[in-house]
C-alpha cells in the first residue's frame, strides 16, 4: 500500500469518525428536545425508576457489602503497622463516597441495566415496533427513549448511595465485630472529618454524571443498532464497552476538578 492509499484510508477513518460523534450529539440534542413532554407522562418514568433501578439492587448491594469487607481489611493490614487504625472509618467513608461508590456503581449499572436498555430497544427495532410507532405518528424519542434516560439519571445516583451506605456498613461489620477496632472511634472521627458538601455531594455528582453517560450510550447503542440478532448482540457489547471507557475517563476529569484543592 503505498503512502496516498494510507492518507486516504486515514482521512476516510477520520470522516467516518467525525460523522458519527455529530450524529450521536444530533440524537442527544433530539432527545433533550422531547423530555418535558415525557415528564408530563411521569408514570412512565415512574415504572422505568422501577426497571432500571429497583431490579438492581441485589447485584448493588452485594458488591457494595463484598467492597467494604474487603476495603476494611486492607486498610486494618495497612494502619495498624502505623498505629492508626481509629483512621480506618474515615479512609473507608472517603474512599467509598468519593471513588469507589459511584465509579464501581456505575461500571455495574452499564452492566446490568445498559444492557438490558440496548437490548430492549434493538429487539424493538427488530420487531418493527419503532416503525409502527412512526407510523401511528407517536414520536418514539418521546414515548420509548426519554422515559427511560429519566429513569436512568434518577436511579444512577440512588444506587451509588446504597452502594456508598451498605459499603460502610460491611467495613464497619469487619472493622467493629470481627477485628475489634473500637466503634466510637470508627464513627465518630467519620462524622467530623466527612464534609457533606465536599465529600458527598461530590459523589452523588459524579454519579449523576455517570447515570447520563450510561444511560445515553444505552439508548444511542439501541437505537441505532442493526435490527438482526448479531447487531443488538454486538450493541450490548459496545454498551458495556464504551460505558466503562467513558466513565473511568470522566471519573479522572471529575476528581481533578472537585478535590484538587484542600
Amino acid at each position: 500500500m503505498n503512502p496516498t492509499q494510507q492518507v486516504q484510508r486515514l482521512g476516510a477513518w477520520a470522516l467516518e469518525q467525525f460523522r458519527g460523534w455529530g450524529h450521536a450529539a444530533y440524537f442527544v440534542f433530539d432527545l433533550l428536545r422531547v423530555l418535558p413532554a415525557s415528564l408530563r407522562r411521569f408514570g412512565l418514568v415512574v415504572g422505568q425508576i422501577y426497571a432500571i433501578g429497583n431490579r438492581s439492587l441485589i447485584i448493588i448491594c452485594a458488591s457494595g457489602l463484598a467492597v467494604g469487607f474487603v476495603l476494611a481489611l486492607q486498610m486494618y493490614y495497612a494502619l495498624v503497622t502505623f498505629g492508626a487504625t481509629e483512621t480506618m472509618g474515615l479512609i473507608v467513608n472517603l474512599a467509598l463516597v468519593r471513588e469507589l461508590g459511584p465509579v464501581v456503581a456505575a461500571l455495574l449499572f452499564a452492566g446490568r441495566a445498559g444492557t438490558s436498555l440496548t437490548a430492549e430497544i434493538g429487539l424493538m427495532k427488530a420487531g418493527e415496533q419503532i416503525s409502527a410507532m412512526e407510523l401511528m405518528a407517536i414520536d418514539p424519542r418521546a414515548r420509548v427513549l426519554a422515559p427511560r434516560f429519566i429513569g436512568g439519571i434518577i436511579s444512577m445516583p440512588l444506587l451509588a448511595i446504597l452502594f456508598s451506605a451498605v459499603g460502610i456498613m460491611g467495613a464497619w461489620v469487619v472493622a467493629v465485630l470481627l477485628i475489634g477496632v473500637d466503634g466510637g472511634n470508627f464513627w465518630s472521627i467519620m462524622q467530623t472529618r466527612v464534609d457533606v458538601l465536599r465529600d458527598v455531594g461530590n459523589g452523588v455528582v459524579k454519579a449523576f454524571v455517570f447515570g447520563v453517560i450510561c444511560t445515553l450510550v444505552a439508548l444511542y447503542q439501541g437505537y441505532e443498532t442493526e435490527a438482526t440478532p448479531e447487531g443488538v448482540a454486538y450493541a450490548t457489547t459496545r454498551t458495556v464497552v464504551i460505558s466503562s471507557l467513558w466513565v473511568l475517563g470522566m471519573d479522572f476529569i471529575l476528581t481533578a476538578l472537585m478535590f484538587s484543592t484542600p
